[in-house]
């Protein structure tokens, strides 16, 4: 990660999209082309998911709401990651699509005390305004990368609550241990503050276990970097979904999720980044179906969850049914 004199972050390696003419000109007639697969015809299943008031004291579970939002309960603790609650993930509710399953298995309001609200970056599928309002008086502290908390301030988080840190950075939370790793991607709520803000993965760690967020990331060598000095991890959540080979220096396939997750020496895998919304042009559930495939090749174990599933990472009986396909 560098900034230079306009205050922009910068990926550790050379990162662009392929914006040539005839890219372009393909993606358009992508864009107006009808094609049924790349929604559900119906809305998809959720299991609602009821949380009492402690979360429990032994082991990871991890619950996916869609997309990259997820609780995750360690040992005692709960961590919200990315929770994008609404029903469309565009500024301009009339021009986004709305959410695949229509209702959350956990409304925002419902939610009990979290011991902290994690963010990867700033954009709009990640950070939700109304989201983020409805939770904030249920959280301790806000763990953000750099330049996200004076959004947060603007939106009325106490200050206090918000800190803000860049790649590498080490901190200590009610007995975790949390890490800001780099992720290869990129920042920016409008035409005018492209890669203003940092955007990341993260490492936690407890006692006796080791989760790693992907956050959005093209693959790199920082995933390799991160298993040697972090790993190994008990659980990973990667990024899988939205992808393109047009832009596939910011959003991996789904096959190189699951070399990540090699990379990172990580345990189960849950795929994310998927279920939730349209935002490239491929099937909506072939995220899913390849990392699945990716992964038996290669001898990874990876979980399906449905959305509000909780996912026991200790235990051998984990979710892998095809319920897409129901």
């Amino acid at each position: 990660m560098t900034t230079n004199r306009k205050q922009k972050y910068e990926n550790a390696v050379p990162t662009a999209m392929d914006m040539s003419f005839k890219s372009t000109m393909s993606m358009l007639r992508e864009a107006v082309r009808r094609d049924p697969e790349r929604k559900p015809a119906k809305p998809i299943p959720i299991q609602p998911l009821s949380l009492g008031a402690q979360a429990p004291k032994e082991g990871i579970h991890a619950t996916w709401f869609g997309h990259s939002a997820f609780l995750l309960e360690i040992e005692g603790r709960r961590l919200l990651f990315d929770p994008m609650f609404a029903d469309t993930l565009s500024p301009v509710p009339i021009f986004g699509g709305k959410r695949y399953s229509g209702v959350l298995p956990l409304a925002p309001v419902e939610f009990p005390a979290l011991d902290a609200i994690i963010l990867s970056h700033d954009h709009y599928d990640h950070l939700n305004k109304s989201s983020i309002r409805k939770l904030m008086h249920k959280t301790s502290r806000f763990i953000v990368p750099l330049g996200v908390r004076s959004r947060l301030i603007k939106w009325g988080v106490d200050p206090e609550l918000v800190t803000e840190h860049g790649w590498w950075d080490e901190l200590e939370h009610d007995g975790l241990r949390l890490v800001c790793t780099p992720a290869r991607h990129f920042s920016g709520r409008g035409l005018f503050d492209r890669n203003r803000t940092l955007w990341c993965s993260w490492v936690i760690k407890s006692g006796h276990n080791a989760v790693f967020f992907s956050g959005d990331s093209g693959y790199a060598p920082h995933f390799k970097e991160i298993g040697e000095k972090y790993g190994p991890f008990d659980l990973t959540l990667m990024e899988c979904g939205q992808y393109d080979e047009r832009w596939a220096a910011i959003h991996m396939m789904p096959e190189q999720t699951v070399q990540a997750h090699l990379d990172v020496r990580g345990g189960l895998l849950i795929p994310v980044h998927w279920g939730a919304f349209t935002l490239a042009y491929h099937a909506w559930h072939d995220p899913v179906e390849r990392a699945v495939k990716a992964a038996r090749e290669r001898g990874v174990r990876i979980a399906t969850p449905r959305i509000g599933e909780t996912v026991h990472a200790s235990e051998q009986d984990y979710p892998q049914s095809a319920w897409w396909r129901e």
